[in-house]
């Protein structure tokens, strides 16, 4: 089994922590590096992986936001002195035999994607260790996520309960109702509700967008039909990315162990 975490969405969070409990930044780094030693070591613990990865973003501007410049412009940018930190957190994983994975022109979420749907493909397990509920979208026989801060599953049961749809259906009803943390806009008029309704009738957005209309909601749909597939484009995660590693590579190896 692969164990993916996605170390942006862990550091930011153990960070934050931090920064609430400490006024000196120094402190705060330090104590992110321990936190995220610490979780990092639980994580490994609890799952037991044959691989393991760190997946970071390397990319601040990739073809989301070529075709969408405002794309995430209404997220707050990295700290400074956290961004110029990474490269400690990256050696802290690494000690405990996790190595990092970031690209110069590719988003960790795309990377993320990749690594999981590559070893679907082939009948191979991974767990991605995130919050981000973007990674639902991905879930099936082949590929879990597992909030490490809630201690819980984000599983098919999750999703039918926080949204009323199935994991397959999650990149068409955010493309209909925008996500407001990536600054994605949607179709205007249509919220959680009314998509929710709209996928269980015509099951996708393009049956949604082809079909005769016969209510008004599926009307707006149609009128703002360029809306609603850009959206797709930007919410759907790329899983087909040159990488340029094995799955050799990431083999586990536990440094306490030795070799």
């Amino acid at each position: 089994m692969l164990l993916i975490l996605d170390a942006m969405n862990l550091v930011r969070r153990l960070f934050a922590v931090q920064q609430q409990q400490n006024a000196d930044t120094d402190a705060q780094l330090i104590a992110t590096r321990a936190a995220l030693a610490q979780a990092a070591g639980k994580l490994l613990t609890r799952f037991r992986p044959s691989h393991v990865v760190a997946v970071f973003d390397g990319a601040p501007v990739g073809f989301r936001h070529r075709l969408y410049p405002d794309y995430k412009a209404n997220r707050q940018p990295m700290p400074d002195a956290l961004a110029g930190y990474l490269g400690e957190l990256q050696q802290a994983l690494w000690q405990q035999g996790i190595d990092a994975l970031l690209s110069d022109s590719e988003e960790a979420d795309d990377l993320v994607a990749t690594l999981a749907c590559q070893l679907a493909r082939y009948g191979k397990n991974s767990v991605i260790v995130s919050t981000d509920k973007g990674f639902c979208q991905l879930l099936g026989p082949h590929i879990q996520q597992w909030d490490h801060f809630g201690q819980r599953w984000l599983d098919e049961q999750h999703v039918q309960q926080k949204f009323g749809i199935a994991p397959a259906q999650l990149v068409d009803y955010w493309a209909l109702t925008g996500v407001s943390g990536s600054n994605v806009k949607g179709v205007p008029g249509i919220g959680p509700k009314r998509a929710c309704g709209l996928l269980q009738q015509f099951d996708n957005l393009d049956t949604l967008l082809t079909a005769p209309a016969t209510s008004k909601e599926q009307n707006i749909v149609q009128q703002h039909r360029d809306e609603a597939l850009l959206a797709r484009q930007l919410v759907k995660l790329v899983d087909d990315i040159e990488l340029g590693v094995n799955l050799q590579q990431l083999r586990y190896h536990n440094p306490t162990k030795g070799p």
